[in-house]
């Protein structure tokens, strides 16, 4: 069975809930699917003032166990224009992997989150796609086979780099249906290419 794993940083819940959708979509294609998050570096006391969601189910993931997933699915809201300190400290400690090789042939994908339609969800996944590629990820998207993404009766996000959510300046506003749909989608989308890719057998060697 293809194994998947949504790892993601969230502070206020919108990539949480957006982080289960993906993992649902990736079951639904039959993979075993994960949903971890990467460790806070806000002090508890700033963290707790500000609003955070610190009851979060997901457990925190570890760098070493990175290599038993064929694919990873990346989430993190947007910090002007990139992901998060959060999520990139946890990706700057897989130098380890990276050396060796151990993500080469796998999956990858990432989804985001912005208070705004212009706040960078776009430059968020794209300026975090090369992280992917140094690490060996095989780089999976939103494609427009998701017909959802194509719709300007609403505000909405999604894009064809990944799924993505408005949130709202005052973080009011959770995933929208079609939002949401389309981390369904992306989910099951790469389980489907993560099993393709590991039917076909190694990639290196």
């Amino acid at each position: 069975m293809t194994r998947l794993l949504v790892l993601y940083y969230s502070a206020y819940g919108h990539i949480e809930t957006m982080a289960h959708a993906v993992a649902e979509g990736a079951r639904g294609a039959g993979a075993a699917a994960d949903v971890k998050r990467v460790p806070e570096l806000v002090p508890e006391a700033v963290a707790r003032a500000s609003g955070y969601r610190l009851d979060q189910a997901a457990p925190i993931a570890t760098v070493d166990e990175l290599p038993s997933y064929d694919a990873i699915i990346f989430g993190s809201g947007t910090r002007y224009g990139s992901v998060t300190a959060q999520l990139r400290n946890f990706v700057d400690q897989t130098g380890g992997l990276w050396a060796r090789g151990a993500l080469n042939g796998k999956v990858g994908s990432v989804f985001t989150a912005s208070a705004t339609q212009h706040g960078g969800q776009e430059s968020t996944i794209l300026s975090f796609v090369p992280t992917l590629m140094h690490l060996g990820l095989i780089v999976v998207g939103l494609p427009y086979a998701f017909q959802g993404q194509m719709g300007v009766s609403e505000v909405m996000g999604n894009s064809p780099y990944g799924a993505s959510t408005i949130t709202d300046a005052n973080g009011s506003r959770m995933p929208s249906a079609v939002e949401l749909d389309g981390a369904r989608f992306q989910g099951r989308y790469v389980a489907k290419v993560a099993a393709a890719v590991k039917a076909g057998g190694p990639l290196f060697g």
